[in-house]
C-alpha cells in the first residue's frame, strides 16, 4: 500500500485506476477556486436559502451543466479576437457546408459540439489532467462564412485560423464540412518557415482535384498539398476504406506519394505501431503537424450525424487511443469536421467530436506541449 494525501491506498485498484487516483491527489484547485470567485463577483452571491455559498445567483462557469450560454466547455466567450493570444487555446467555429456533395447540415456542427460539450467537466480520470488547472481556453465564436461562395469562405477561414495561430494560441476549429481542411492548413502554413505535415482521420481520401466541377469536401488535400510548404509526402491518412473512396482521389494519392492506412492496417499492426508510423510520416522534415479529424472515420453505428457514414470504421476506443498517442507530440492545431446535428441521434456524434478535442488537449497538456511556454 502507498499513501496519497496522508491516507493509504488499498491494493484492489487496477493499474490504470490506481495511477489515476494517485495523480488526482497532485492536481491543484486554484483554477476552480478562481472560477467560483468570478461567479460570485459577476453573478451575485446566491439567495439566502442556499447553504453552499460558492453558488452564485446567475450561472457562471461549469455548473450547472444544463445552464449557461453554449460555448465550448463553457469557456469564456471572447468577443475581441484581437486578444486571443492571451489564451493558451482558442476555439472557433467554421459553420459551412457549401462543400457538401450529399447530405448537408454540417453548418450546424459548431452549435452541436458546443451544446453537448457542456456535459463535460475539465478533468479526465485516466489522463490525470484538469484542463481548468493547466491551460486557459477561450471561445471566439464563428468565422463569418459566405453560404453561396466557397472561395470567399475559404479566404475567411484562412484569415481566421491564421490570426489565431499567429497569436500563439492553439487553434481548435469546429467544422463544418471537410472542404475547410484546405483553408485551415493554408492559414497555418503561411506562418511557418518550414513544412507542415497533416495527420488525417477519415474513411475517404479527399484528394481529388475537383468534384462536380468545384473544390468540395472531397478535395481539400489535393489543394493543401499544392501549397509549397505542405508536401504530399507529409500527408498521412488513417482509416480510409469502404465504398466511398473515389478512384480519382486514390490515383492522386498514389502519384503524389501520400500515405494511407486502412482500419484493418491499424488494427492488425496495432494502434501503437500505427500511431508511430503516422507520426514518423507527418513529422519527417516538418516544422509542425496539423490534425484533421473527420468523425466518419468511426463506424457508422457511432456517428449517425454525418454526411457520408460508412460501416467498418474504427471503434471509439481505438480512435481515442490513436488520438492520445498522436497528441503525445506537439501539434499546430486541430479541426473536427463533418459533424451534422440534423442527422444525429442523442447527440452522440457531437459527443465523440467533443471527446476527440478534449483528449487531444489533455494529452498535449500531459506531454508538456500545452501551455506552449511549457514545452515550446
Amino acid at each position: 500500500m502507498t499513501e496519497t494525501g496522508g491516507r493509504p491506498l488499498h491494493d484492489n485498484y487496477g493499474p490504470e485506476a490506481r495511477n489515476a487516483v494517485e495523480r488526482e491527489a497532485q492536481l491543484p484547485t486554484t483554477g476552480w477556486e478562481r472560477e467560483v470567485a468570478r461567479g460570485l463577483e459577476l453573478g451575485l452571491p446566491g439567495a439566502d436559502s442556499i447553504v453552499d455559498r460558492r453558488i452564485p445567483t446567475f450561472s457562471r462557469g461549469e455548473l450547472p451543466h444544463f445552464a449557461g450560454i453554449n460555448t465550448f466547455l463553457k469557456a469564456p466567450f471572447v468577443e475581441d479576437v484581437r486578444t486571443c493570444g492571451e489564451y493558451d487555446v482558442v476555439v472557433l467555429g467554421a459553420p459551412f457546408d457549401g462543400g457538401t456533395t450529399y447530405r448537408p447540415g454540417t453548418r450546424f456542427g459548431p452549435q452541436g459540439i458546443r451544446k453537448i460539450s457542456a456535459l463535460y467537466g475539465p478533468y479526465n480520470f485516466e489522463l490525470g489532467v484538469d484542463l481548468r488547472e493547466s491551460i486557459t481556453i477561450a471561445d471566439v465564436g464563428d468565422v463569418f462564412t459566405i453560404p453561396g461562395n466557397i472561395e470567399k469562405t475559404f479566404d475567411q477561414i484562412s484569415k481566421a485560423v491564421g490570426h489565431v495561430y499567429a497569436s500563439g494560441a492553439f487553434p481548435v476549429v469546429l467544422g463544418g464540412d471537410h472542404s475547410i481542411g484546405y483553408p485551415t492548413v493554408r492559414g497555418v502554413s503561411e506562418h511557418l518557415r518550414g513544412n507542415l505535415g497533416i495527420i488525417h482521420f477519415d474513411r475517404h481520401v479527399d484528394t481529388q482535384e475537383t468534384d462536380l466541377d468545384e473544390r468540395m469536401h472531397t478535395t481539400p488535400w489535393f489543394h493543401a498539398t499544392d501549397i509549397p510548404n505542405v508536401p504530399p509526402r507529409n500527408l498521412v491518412q488513417i482509416g480510409i476504406g469502404g465504398w466511398q473512396a473515389p478512384r480519382p482521389g486514390v490515383k492522386v494519392g498514389r502519384e503524389r506519394g501520400t500515405t494511407i492506412m486502412t482500419v484493418t492496417d491499424c488494427v492488425e499492426m496495432g494502434i501503437e505501431a500505427a500511431a508511430q508510423r503516422a507520426l514518423d510520416v507527418a513529422w519527417d522534415g516538418a516544422e509542425a503537424v496539423w490534425l484533421s479529424f473527420d468523425v466518419d472515420c468511426l463506424d457508422a453505428a457511432f456517428v449517425p450525424g454525418t454526411g457520408w457514414p460508412e460501416p467498418g470504421g474504427f471503434l471509439p476506443r481505438e480512435v481515442l487511443k490513436f488520438i492520445q498517442l498522436v497528441a503525445a507530440q506537439p501539434l499546430a492545431g486541430i479541426e473536427v469536421v463533418e459533424c451534422s446535428p440534423p442527422y444525429d441521434h442523442a447527440e452522440i456524434t457531437s459527443l465523440i467530436a467533443t471527446r476527440v478535442i478534449c483528449d487531444t488537449l489533455g494529452c498535449l497538456v500531459r506531454a508538456g506541449h500545452l501551455p506552449r511556454s511549457a514545452g515550446d
